[in-house]
């Protein structure tokens, strides 16, 4: 098995909705310094980035360390995967298409990688957590919102578009609270930070629970924190919330866990601290609704990692591409694009080198050399494809339809 060296060093940058933490690793990903302080994403991405450059100065400095090889960075939104931009994302106004990307290698100096905090989360949890060693498993943030990393196959799963896994804007009620998605519903309305503090706040006002209502005379507001801590002292209107935002979440990842079939399903994030609680109500809507096959040894479990989950995911994402040897701008595990398409202009013939590989490996164009080009003539050119399709079609006593460009097919 191939390792990196212990003298190779990469940063990894979790930036939450609410807070921020940094981790400088060496080669074997062990933490050799961590820092975090509050940080509101919607004051946008210089001010955040600024914060996030700072920490890791601060690390460098205290850690002795000169260069790093490269950092990896998690953001609380969908992100375009490799290029790095986060694409519209609900809770990061000002963000859409921000290249965090470029901003953050210029100022450290270094190779950056950029992806959707739960992924790197769950490459966290894989590397040092209860995953280690299970390669189909999902694992579920719960924070200020929720989202689900993916791996199948030991393999990341992030869908074509790098959007998989946004479980948080799955819809549990057509006539429910507005999201800020812009859609109505969403399991984000129900169960994550911002809805725990919002309806705790509203039982606060109406007298619902005593405790709830001294928390907030006593800080002026609530957070899912006071949730928690309420729900462990007794207090039934805490519970209720905690047990009602579990049968929600249960019920989506019913779904995925009939649709996926996982090994494993990690809770984590900071609402996941409400515990057993919550926990037992998953676990009971979970293997209540899904057939027996999916969830007969199918175990749900609590994180093990808390917040060190996402910087050690984040510096794993840079680190592979350093054990690849490849640009620190690798192709998503399952998101690799196709053949170039071969016009009538240009019909490139294919060699058997690309045929052996796997599908989801890519071959920068010059390394394939002439010589290997005219050994295997084994691509019908798009002209000649063309005329056999349409005129099977025309067998079937239908006329073919304009399109200019088809792919090429190997045989």
């Amino acid at each position: 098995m191939v390792r990196l060296s212990d003298e190779l060093h990469f940063v990894g940058i979790d930036i939450g909705a609410t807070s921020l933490t940094v981790a400088v690793t060496d080669g074997q990903l062990r933490v050799l310094g961590s820092a975090s302080e509050p940080s509101d994403v919607r004051s946008g991405p210089s001010a955040v980035l600024d914060v996030a450059a700072a920490l890791v100065d601060k690390l460098r400095a205290d850690v002795g360390i000169d260069s790093f090889e490269g950092a990896g960075v998690g953001v609380p939104g969908p992100v375009s995967f490799p290029q790095g931009p986060p694409s519209a994302p609900p809770l990061m106004p000002g963000w859409d298409r921000f290249p965090v990307q470029d901003v953050l290698a210029k100022r450290l100096c270094t190779p950056v990688l950029v992806d959707n905090d739960v992924t790197i989360m769950a490459l966290g949890e894989r590397q040092f957590g209860v995953a280690r060693g299970v390669r189909d498993f999902l694992f579920v943030k719960i924070g200020t919102g929720i989202g689900c990393g993916i791996l199948l196959g030991g393999s990341v799963y992030r869908g074509m578009s790098g959007s998989a896994g946004d479980i948080g804007h799955i819809q549990v009620d057509e006539d429910g609270v507005s999201c800020a998605c812009g859609n109505n519903g969403c399991l984000e309305t129900y169960f994550g930070g911002a809805a725990l503090a919002r309806m705790a706040t509203d039982a606060a006002l109406a007298g619902m629970s005593p405790w709830l209502a001294e928390c907030l005379g006593a800080d002026g507001r609530l957070t899912a924190v006071d949730v928690g801590t309420a729900a462990a002292a007794g207090d039934p209107v805490a519970m209720e919330m905690t047990r009602a935002g579990g049968r929600r979440l249960g019920q989506v990842l019913a779904g995925l866990v009939s649709f996926l079939n996982p090994g494993l399903v990690v809770l984590g994030g900071g609402v996941a601290g409400l515990g057993h609680v919550l926990l037992a109500e998953v676990r009971s809507v979970v293997y209540r609704q899904s057939l027996p096959l999916a969830t007969g040894n199918l175990p749900i479990v609590l994180s093990e990692l808390g917040d060190l989950a996402g910087v050690v995911g984040a510096a794993q994402l840079v680190s592979e591409a350093v054990l690849r040897q490849q640009s620190p701008l690798p192709r998503s595990d399952r998101q690799a694009q196709p053949l170039r398409r071969a016009t009538t202009r240009q019909s490139a013939q294919v060699p058997q080198k690309l045929q052996r590989l796997r599908w989801r490996e890519v071959i920068p164009p010059q390394v394939i050399s002439s010589q290997e080009l005219s050994e295997t003539p084994q691509v019908i050119p798009v002209s000649a494809q063309r005329v056999r399709t349409e005129a099977r079609i025309r067998q079937m006593g239908q006329e073919p339809r304009d399109q200019d460009d088809f792919h090429t097919r190997v045989v």
